[in-house]
């Protein structure tokens, strides 16, 4: 597959969000955006919101796109890429930055929370630059003709990111600094995927079966572990499942291959 760039202004879109997010942060506007957004977004149902987060957490982002592997390995590759990306970022950014999180600020009866209370390294969002991350990643790594139809996960990653906010976990300032570094993440991570010969990407190669062996090992956490809320854990038994789906399908088609 030919390597696709994405144009100039492309690139520098992402300094909208970012600006964005600066302006919230700088403005004295903090307090108050979070609490409207934490406040209208009552009327949704708490297990949605949750469920919304779940998808911005790298185990849950990597078992829904996990898929892929049988059905456009190089956008998965391009999706993996940039969530690594992406979490480097986030390692790299939050004890850099060293924001408090609402918590921290504001009282626990001003605002709702929905999980476990986080404290500390506030910006950028985790959760949203992980769904930007592989969401543009996936979006740029497809051909131009094909994109159109993944215009919608931009959507979606758009409510993970207004989750966390929902939540209680971050300011709105948090995900639109996120989502900036996420889409540029998504850019570099296509880019990376670009790289990889057609040939290393048959399913009998190793660069496939490692992702199938990172797919078995996820499988763990999700049964295991408590992910930002107790409400998904049913999405995290439908998530490993969707996993081992996968894997099997993965081995059969490791079967049929060989025996040709």
């Amino acid at each position: 597959m030919t390597y696709q760039r994405p144009s100039l202004l492309v690139c520098c879109a992402p300094v909208l969000p970012l600006a964005l997010g600066l302006l919230i942060y700088f403005g004295g506007i903090q307090n108050s955006s979070f609490l409207f957004i934490n406040q209208i977004t009552q009327n949704v149902p708490d297990r949605i919101w949750a469920g919304l987060t779940f998808l911005g957490n790298g185990w849950g982002t990597f078992a829904l796109a996990f898929p892929l592997l049988l059905l456009a390995p190089r956008l998965l590759s391009a999706g993996i890429f940039a969530g690594l990306l992406g979490g480097l970022a986030i390692a790299i950014l939050k004890p850099l930055v060293n924001l408090p999180r609402p918590a921290s600020v504001l009282a626990s009866g001003d605002f709702h929370q929905i999980g476990e209370a986080l404290l500390y390294n506030s910006m950028p969002s985790g959760h949203t630059l992980t769904a930007f991350a592989v969401t543009s990643g996936l979006y740029f790594a497809c051909e131009i003709d094909k994109r159109k139809p993944l215009l919608c996960l931009f959507a979606l990653a758009s409510l993970v990111g207004l989750s966390r906010s929902a939540v209680g976990a971050h300011w709105l300032s948090d995900e639109f600094v996120a989502a900036a570094i996420g889409l540029w993440c998504g850019i570099l991570g296509s880019f990376l995927a670009s790289l990889i010969p057609d040939s290393q990407l048959f399913l009998s190669k190793w660069w496939p079966r490692f992702i199938a062996l990172c797919g078995l090992l996820t499988i763990y956490p999700l049964l295991t572990q408590t992910m930002d809320s107790e409400l998904n854990h049913s999405l995290q038994y439908a998530c490993a499942l969707l996993i081992a789906i996968t894997l099997a399908l993965f081995v059969q088609a490791q079967r049929t291959q060989s025996s040709r």
